[in-house]
This record gives C-alpha cells, sequence and structure tokens, in this order.
C-alpha cells in the first residue's frame, strides 16, 4: 500500500499529460461525433517533433510550437480524406496513422526512438521533478480548457458543435459542415500531439510506437470523465476538465493494478476491458432505469 500511495504523483503527472490529449479525443468523439484514429499516430508526431527540434538547437517553447502545427496538418489531412474524398472518417485516420508511421520514422532519423536529457536540455517537464510536472501540466490544461472555452462559444465554435449534433440540420442553415469537420480534426490532432510533446519531455525519449494504443487511453479518460463527473459537470469547460480528471483516475487506476502484480504484458487488454466497461455503463442504465421508474410507479 505504501509503495502504491508513493506512485500516485507520478499516476497524476502522466495522467494530467495524458488528459489533454483526451480532451483532443473529446473534440472529435464527442463534439464532432467522429471516430478519428489519427491520435495513435498524431501522439508519435508530436513527441518526434519536439525532441529533434530540441536537439537541433530549438528553442523547447518553440518546439512545442511546431509539434502543435505538425499535429494540425496531420489532422488536415484526415479532414481532407474524410471530406474531399468521401473515405469513412474511421477509414481516413487509419489511412494518416499508417502513413505518420513511416513519417515519424524519418523525423526521428530513421531510427526507432530519441532520447532528450533532461541534463542537457532545458525542459519544461521531466519525470526526475514531478511536483513540477504536476503544476506546469495543471497550468497547461487551465489555459487549454480556457482558450477552447472562449473558441467554442465564437459563431465558429458554435457551428462546428452544431455540425457534430445535427449536420442536416447544420447544412439547412447555410454551415458548410465538411469545412466544420476539417478545423475540428486539426484542432483535435494538434492538441494531440502537443499532449505527445509534453509527453516525450517528461519521460525523456520519443519513441516510434508511443502513440500505439492513444485511442484507448484517450477514450477511457473521456468516458471514465463522463460516467463520474457527468451528473456533476454541465458547463462544456467543466467537461473538459472532467475528461483530464478521467485520464488521472485511469492512471491511478492502473498504477494500483499494477501494484497488485498484474503482469505489463496485459496492461493493453486490462485497458481495453475499462474502456468496455464504462462504455457499457450508460446502456445498462437505459435499461434498467425504465424498469425502475416503472416499479416505483406501481408501488405509487
Amino acid at each position: 500500500m505504501l509503495g502504491f500511495i508513493s506512485a500516485l504523483p507520478g499516476a497524476a503527472a502522466q495522467g494530467i499529460i495524458w488528459g489533454i490529449m483526451a480532451i483532443g479525443v473529446y473534440i472529435t468523439y464527442r463534439v464532432l461525433d467522429l471516430a478519428d484514429l489519427t491520435v495513435d499516430g498524431t501522439l508519435g508526431t508530436g513527441g518526434a517533433v519536439l525532441v529533434m527540434c530540441t536537439i537541433g538547437g530549438m528553442d523547447i517553447r518553440l518546439a512545442m510550437v511546431v509539434a502543435f502545427i505538425a499535429g494540425c496538418l496531420a489532422g488536415l489531412v484526415t479532414g481532407v480524406l474524410h471530406t474531399g474524398f468521401g473515405i469513412p472518417a474511421i477509414l481516413a485516420g487509419i489511412l494518416t496513422q499508417l502513413a505518420l508511421y513511416s513519417i515519424n520514422l524519418r523525423i526521428l532519423g530513421d531510427k526507432a526512438n530519441q532520447t532528450l536529457s533532461v541534463m542537457k536540455y532545458d525542459l519544461i517537464v521531466s519525470l526526475r521533478n514531478i511536483p513540477n510536472a504536476i503544476v506546469i501540466g495543471l497550468i497547461f490544461v487551465i489555459m487549454l480548457i480556457a482558450i477552447l472555452y472562449w473558441f467554442f462559444g465564437t459563431e465558429m465554435g458554435h457551428s462546428i458543435r452544431a455540425t457534430g449534433n445535427n449536420a442536416a440540420m447544420a447544412r439547412a442553415n447555410g454551415i458548410n459542415t465538411n469545412t466544420r469537420k476539417v478545423i475540428g480534426l486539426v484542432i483535435s490532432n494538434g492538441i494531440v500531439a502537443l499532449s505527445g510533446a509534453l509527453l516525450a519531455q517528461y519521460q525523456g525519449f520519443a519513441d516510434v510506437n508511443m502513440g500505439k494504443g492513444a485511442i484507448v487511453i484517450g477514450l477511457a479518460a473521456v468516458i471514465i470523465g463522463e460516467v463520474v463527473f457527468g451528473k456533476i459537470f454541465k458547463n462544456f469547460a467543466l467537461r473538459l476538465l472532467g475528461v483530464v480528471c478521467g485520464g488521472i483516475i485511469y492512471y491511478v487506476v492502473i498504477t494500483f493494478v499494477l501494484r497488485l502484480g498484474l503482469n505489463a504484458n496485459d496492461l493493453k487488454l486490462f485497458s481495453a476491458i475499462v474502456v468496455a466497461l464504462f462504455l457499457a455503463v450508460p446502456y445498462w442504465k437505459s435499461k434498467l432505469l425504465p424498469k425502475q421508474v416503472k416499479v416505483q410507479k406501481k408501488g405509487v
């Protein structure tokens, strides 16, 4: 138990970073109502660009901006494939993700990974200073949520949300839904790449496979956040905060299970089971609640 408690700060720091990635997933999954698998590649792209730019002598803050732009470009490709070529969103994401594997290898200098030592470079977050990583991560979360809350309150933001809610009605009101989908995908993957840039700094390296299974973790954070905080967090900004909290809860659970002796090789299987269970909760509620209401009415 003491080992688990001592590991909680690390789980929180990692959960915050992945929670930022989950905000990107939330934009496509909930706001746009699209299944985007680009994130498995975009996370690695953000990390790879950050590491190589930093090694090349670029300021770490500017490198993060470049990583964000690289993620936006990946989202743009998925958006164009989906809206311009008529490819279903899920397949467009898979195609971009597949292409990004080779692109990420190229960015990393044809190597599977590249290290980024906190001893040599002035990193924003690092595994060696977890309290600082938590504080910096929370600052990023607050700033990101504030920007997104403002943006989705603008006319453009409302049109993106309208596209996700009812694309046919949005088109009837003169909204170019294809453009809105592309913009949403660009923003989403930019945020995911930003998370990848933070993750690469935190763990001290970028790996070509670091984004594998990212969509599962992102969905887990979104669903856990909705199930746990759905009735409390009604405001859009609070929902985004709930997603980050979901990421933290996910990593706390993962840490607890690993401390119980789970084989690390089974971690992906366990993650899939957790996501499946939380995805099933709303369905079970819809099946059980009507019966409970009927029973109460009969009792009255």
